[in-house]
């Protein structure tokens, strides 16, 4: 079978999506099982094998229409003339326009954009509101990562629940323990501290995070830094209305996007990651977080409760008390997590890029594929 994976966020993302799509293209291509692939992006990678068809079509922003036109017209005009089995999307927009003997398979990450408007930008709802509906039901099959993101999409869209199917990404091996004074250095940080991971937006919920630290502070002294990784989304001005007001913000350092590198130590040195999202498709840092025998503390929302299971200690996102009082029992036991840690890492390393492979490659057996 000859598959086109529209690959568009290896380039163009940094974050949960960035991650998927790469940990899938990885899985695919290193035990292809006799398929071949296409891959359609923004730009070439030399790193990739050979085998590896890479088609590198710029999105040319400066020219008004063009995006469009490269989405709607030559990504469909190169499945055709690549003559490719399969289309796989992994962000969910598309794919468009395929002949009907090509098989499309839409991954739905999750479906904040409508139910939760007011987190987005009214362009970007507005598109996901008018082409979803449209996309899941030309969809063949719908690939989803978690139980919750199923409910949701099967919910708002009935006649879609015999095409949806559940797979868990992996977790990324590259996340182990690693221990470096010079990252401590470089971002100054001084002190043990709290770790939050995620693009500044609101559904990240950042601010109720700025409000349970100053509770903490205010209890427990100021011990623990607040560190925040993760760069600019939108709808982020509020955010930094409510940082510049804070009491403790010598103690808060934003580090915006740093390499993975970087953030392995984060994690690893870190007293606990705190992940506080309002709603979350899957939640990739958890993975990433007990991969460096992190502790985690999260949301009771959405998938996290999923993700996390019981490894993770739970608080409702609208509760700043409960949040501050999770950071404080974390930092009453960091000296007691060495007999944890190991269970930590064990749970993440059962999520596997290469089962996710496997179950992929049966689902995709299982379409029939046709030629004119």
């Amino acid at each position: 079978m000859k598959i086109a994976i529209l690959a568009d966020p290896l380039d163009n993302q940094n974050a949960g999506v960035h991650s998927y799509t790469k940990g899938m293209v990885n899985a695919l291509i290193s035990n292809p099982k006799g398929h071949q692939y296409v891959l359609i992006r923004e730009k070439y990678d030399a790193a990739l094998p050979k085998e590896i068809h890479q088609i590198a079509i710029p999105k040319l922003p400066f020219l008004l229409f063009f995006p469009s036109f490269r989405l709607f017209v030559i990504f469909p005009f190169l499945c055709w003339f690549h003559q490719v089995d399969a289309v796989i999307e992994p962000s969910h927009f598309g794919p468009f326009n395929l002949p009907s003997t090509i098989k499309r398979i839409t991954v739905v990450h999750d479906l904040t954009p409508l139910l939760f408007p007011e987190y987005h930008k009214f362009y970007g709802r507005t598109l996901q509101k008018l082409f979803l509906p449209i996309i899941l039901k030309k969809a063949d099959l719908i690939l989803t990562v978690s139980k919750h993101s199923a409910r949701d999409i099967s919910r708002l869209f009935a006649d879609t629940k015999p095409k949806i199917r559940v797979l868990y990404p992996g977790r990324d091996v590259f996340y182990k323990p690693v221990y470096s004074k010079e990252v401590s250095v470089r971002y100054n940080i001084d002190k043990p501290y709290f770790l939050s991971v995620g693009t500044i937006e609101p559904r990240k919920n950042l601010i109720n995070l700025l409000r349970a630290y100053t509770t903490y502070c205010q209890s427990e002294g100021e011990e623990n830094m607040l560190v925040i990784v993760g760069g600019k989304g939108w709808k982020y001005q509020s955010f930094y209305q409510e940082l510049e007001k804070h009491p403790y913000r010598a103690n808060i350092h934003l580090l915006g996007y740093v390499s993975k590198e970087e953030l392995r130590f984060l994690y690893t040195q870190s007293t606990a990651l705190i992940y506080p999202s309002f709603y979350e498709g899957f939640g990739l840092p958890i993975l990433e977080a007990f991969s460096c025998g992190a502790p985690v503390l999260c949301s009771n929302k959405a998938s996290l409760p999923e993700v996390g299971d019981k490894y993770a200690s739970y608080f409702d996102p609208e509760d700043v008390k409960v949040i501050s009082h999770r950071m404080k029992e974390v930092a009453n036991k960091v000296n007691n997590l060495e007999e944890v840690r190991g269970e930590y890492i064990a749970y993440a390393a059962s999520y596997s890029w290469d089962v996710f492979a496997v179950e992929l490659y049966d689902l995709l057996g299982s379409l029939k594929i046709s030629r004119d």
